[in-house]
């Protein structure tokens, strides 16, 4: 057998070191997760939205855990640091963002509430008053404080406007929503909303007179673009961004 030439050896050692780049930055990306636990006040009308997101929005560095509690405010974040202890036990894994959702409603305790995630590490999305303020603000901008009912009454008539929904009716557990709100609505405009209604309350620690406003916007993001968590060290090593 003769000696094979320069340039087929040049080009032998280039197709390796080009197949071990691909193979390194094919085990980069999958090492490269970010793990959200997601615990909701209500049982589905918080979980159906989320988890249709997320299904929508694929990530090759994004794992969810998302689930309803069925509990309030200070209950709920309580409920949130057992689910998360059991199943970092039971995975032998951390999540590295544990989010609280969570409405003000009637609820007395929802400056408490915000407080104990905090100091327990977790991130709150809450709304104050209803979830259904989140929803409405794909469509148009409201700083009025209204009722869960009202909202309702508001986002039924902007998703009527459309000709093939002239008899839409809200359901709190509808597991069309989010297609809906895709469909119909604004995703970027509800994030410029729910920014504009918190710039009104800067400085201001006392949430449950923030009326109307909501951090949803903030997970919505999170969930859109886990990448943005972290950067690659020096090192080679994540280092979230928190």
């Amino acid at each position: 057998m003769g000696l094979i030439p320069k340039y087929k050896m040049e080009q032998l050692k280039r197709e390796k070191r080009e197949a071990k780049a691909a193979k390194k930055r094919k085990v980069n990306t999958r090492d490269k997760i970010v793990r959200f636990l997601i615990v909701c006040e209500g049982v589905c009308t918080e979980p159906n939205y989320f988890k249709a997101l997320v299904k929508d929005r694929y990530s090759e560095v994004r794992s969810e855990e998302i689930m309803g509690a069925g509990r309030s405010t200070c209950a709920l974040v309580k409920k949130t640091d057992e689910i998360k202890t059991l199943l970092e036990t039971q995975r032998q894994l951390p999540f590295d963002r544990v989010w609280v959702v969570f409405d003000k409603d009637d609820f007395l305790d929802f400056n408490e509430a915000i407080a104990l995630a905090n100091k327990l590490g977790f991130h709150s999305a809450w709304t104050n008053e209803a979830f259904e303020l989140w929803y409405l603000l794909h469509f148009t901008y409201i700083d009025t404080g209204v009722g869960r009912d009202d909202y309702i009454k508001k986002l039924e008539a902007e998703i009527r406007k459309h000709k093939s929904q002239k008899k839409f009716q809200y359901r709190k557990n509808d597991t069309e929503i989010y297609s809906l709100l895709k469909k119909y609505g604004d995703v970027t405009l509800a994030k410029e909303y729910a920014l504009r209604l918190r710039k009104k309350f800067i400085g201001s620690q006392d949430f449950k007179s923030h009326i109307p406003c909501t951090t949803v916007d903030l997970l919505v993001e999170e969930l859109e673009n886990p990448e943005a968590l972290f950067r690659l060290s020096r090192k080679g090593k994540d280092v979230y961004l928190y």
